[in-house]
């Protein structure tokens, strides 16, 4: 990142009025859920500069699991062959009880991938799309405004220069820890750390891998990476939460470790120390005027079963083609109040499921009975099919699409097609980031021809050896860029011209 900085920076996109650097959208923060949501917003031709505290990217792998969505997610930008071949593992947890993730779709299981790589394939991407990146740059505090046309922020350089930046819209990818949150005041209710767990990669230890180990003492995980790396975790049951400014050292994470397995790791090297706790809390509203929240700057809680990274990515993924259409001019700034709804009510769901797992995974022995329990049920092919949904991301439906045909507010079900003489995945489909409008039955709706220069007019037909899920029950489906179904019926059907024409303006806005 910071090698990239000086080429990229001087880069013709955002325009420089006297000290301002002005621009389209400000994202503050280049994790993998700034850069996904920048590079969303240029593939759109939106000018977007970046602001990274960072001098350079973290050589630290943090979040490195992909769910089954987020992987279907990037299919469908064509990132996956940048992401190189992800090992899968089937099987996931709930609470650190065992958990089959396997559910059908493209992708089953979840996927492993470094964070690292995440950002370094985001990145590129973003920078190949006009990306204005700036790293070593921090908020100054107490100096963002906005008005009824723009957002101004001051930043200070790596050479302690300020620079003033204006956008339309400010979009905060910060992290927890959020200085934009700070800034406006946004709320952020819920509930304060009770539990933290600590955790290294360590070199030169040789101790066995454990999942979830359960212990009189704790908690405790260690898993031995190809390269010699031991990631290993540690809770003590009833230990207090410290506050903390920095990483905790190795010396107390070996300590802990001690007392919790009775093995001395003391003598390895620690590549990376750090803690997370149990903390919980989910901002009010996800947009305030011109400034947005995305990934952990709207929503704090335990990375438990990796659901932290895709729950971020997830929401720039649902924002970035929202606010890009705002600012074409295509759609009513409305639309971005849809971001707030849908988003909202997932992270909801997923902090909740994410506060009975740290009970169960970090409770001593008075959640045993609970846990017995739960393994019984989970043992039931309904039991388990609903907890992995939750977890994959496969379960959601935004209610603000619509009613009508079941597949209204579901993502587009995975299927090989035939468009012409060629053979695609109907996630294939939406690589261009436009939306689309499919048509199964040899032709697409002759509505949708008014809404051609902001959506793909596809007419194809499924594979015989590919299971088409319900997309064998229609003939015509209308696709959000993100992916999610806004109308599906009949191709010619007279009734339900002016209901897809209706439904086609209020997502992609009027027809010109």
């Amino acid at each position: 990142m910071a090698a990239q900085d000086a080429q990229h920076t001087r880069r013709a996109g955002p325009g420089r009025t006297g000290d301002v650097l002005e621009t389209q959208v400000i994202v503050v923060g280049a994790g993998p859920v700034g850069l996904l949501l920048t590079a969303e917003l240029c593939l759109h031709g939106i000018q977007v500069a970046v602001v990274e505290q960072r001098h350079r990217p973290t050589k630290e792998s943090r979040a490195s699991t992909l769910h089954a969505r987020t992987m279907e997610l990037f299919d469908s930008r064509g990132l996956l062959t940048d992401l190189g071949r992800a090992p899968t593992e089937p099987r996931g947890h709930f609470g650190g009880l065992p958990l089959d993730l396997t559910l059908p779709g493209a992708y089953p299981g979840q996927h492993k991938v470094p964070q690292t790589k995440t950002e370094s394939v985001l990145e590129e991407w973003a920078l190949s799309l006009g990306a204005d990146i700036h790293c070593g740059h921090r908020l100054q505090l107490l100096d963002l405004v906005q008005d009824g046309e723009a957002v101004e922020a001051e930043a200070v350089g790596r050479d302690g220069r300020p620079v003033r930046l204006r956008g339309r819209y400010l979009v905060a990818c910060d992290g927890q820890d959020s200085t934009v949150r700070r800034l406006t005041g946004a709320d952020f209710p819920g509930q304060r750390a009770a539990r933290e767990l600590l955790r290294a990669d360590v070199e030169g230890i040789d101790i066995r891998d454990r999942r979830f180990e359960r212990l009189p003492g704790g908690l405790a995980i260690a898993a031995r990476r190809p390269d010699g790396v031991t990631r290993v975790m540690v809770h003590e049951f009833g230990a207090a939460v410290r506050r903390r400014t920095q990483p905790p050292q190795f010396a107390e994470m070996s300590a802990a470790w001690q007392r919790v397995t009775g093995e001395d790791i003391s003598a390895g090297t620690p590549l990376w120390v750090n803690h997370f706790d149990d903390a919980n809390r989910q901002l009010t509203h996800y947009r305030h005027g011109r400034v947005l929240y995305a990934g952990d700057a709207a929503h704090r809680q335990m990375p438990i079963g990796g659901q932290a990274l895709n729950l971020g990515l997830q929401d720039a993924f649902n924002l970035g083609w929202k606010l890009a259409a705002v600012l074409a001019g295509h759609a009513p700034k409305d639309l971005l109040d849809t971001y707030h709804d849908e988003r909202h009510a997932v992270g909801s769901a997923v902090l909740a499921n994410i506060r009975a797992q740290a009970m169960l995974l970090l409770g001593s022995a008075e959640v045993e009975p609970l846990r017995a329990v739960l393994a019984e049920l989970m043992s039931q092919e309904q039991t388990r099919t609903r907890l992995a949904s939750m977890i994959s991301g496969l379960d959601i439906r935004y209610g603000t699409c619509g009613t009508g045909h079941p597949l209204v507010g579901l993502r587009l079900p995975h299927a090989r097609v035939r468009v012409g003489s060629a053979t695609c995945t109907t996630l294939e489909l939406l690589r261009s980031g436009r939306g689309l409008l499919l048509g199964l039955d040899g032709r697409v709706p002759a509505v949708g021809e008014r809404w051609a220069d902001r959506i793909d007019l596809v007419v194809a037909r499924p594979e015989p050896d590919s299971d088409p899920g319900e997309l064998d029950k229609v003939s015509a489906v209308a696709v959000r860029p993100d992916g999610y179904v806004v109308w599906a019926g009949a191709s010619q059907d007279p009734g339900g011209t002016g209901q897809l024409a209706a439904v086609l303006e209020r997502w992609f806005g009027a027809p010109r």
